[in-house]
C-alpha cells in the first residue's frame, strides 16, 4: 500500500506533528514500506494456528515474602551524610 502526501499530512495532523516537505517525503516512503511488509504477512496461511499474545511462556520471578526483623535505625543511618534524628535529611529540591 502506497501512502500519498495527503494521507501522510492527515496522519501528521491527527498526531499533532509539524512536518516539512522533506519529512513528508521521508515518512511517506517509510510508512509505505512498513505497510507493504504487513501486506506480505497478510498472505501467510494461518488457518489452524491458535492466536497467541505471547509466544514464550512468561512467569514472574519473585523471591518468597519472608517476614524478618528490620535493621536498627542507627545501622541504617550510619553512612548518611545528613541526618535529622532517625530520618535521612536531604537538600531541598523545590524552593
Amino acid at each position: 500500500m502506497k501512502l500519498d502526501r495527503e494521507e501522510v499530512l492527515r496522519l501528521a495532523a491527527l498526531n499533532k506533528l509539524g512536518m516539512t516537505e522533506e519529512d513528508v517525503s521521508v515518512f511517506s516512503r517509510q510508512l509505505s514500506d512498513i505497510l507493504e511488509g504487513f501486506e506480505i504477512l497478510n498472505q501467510v496461511d494461518t488457518t489452524g494456528i491458535s492466536p497467541t499474545a505471547q509466544p514464550n511462556s512468561l512467569f514472574n520471578v519473585m523471591r518468597a515474602d519472608i517476614i524478618a526483623p528490620s535493621m536498627p535505625p542507627s545501622e541504617v543511618l550510619a553512612n548518611a551524610p545528613l541526618r535529622n534524628g532517625e530520618f535521612f535529611r536531604i537538600h531541598a529540591v523545590l524552593e
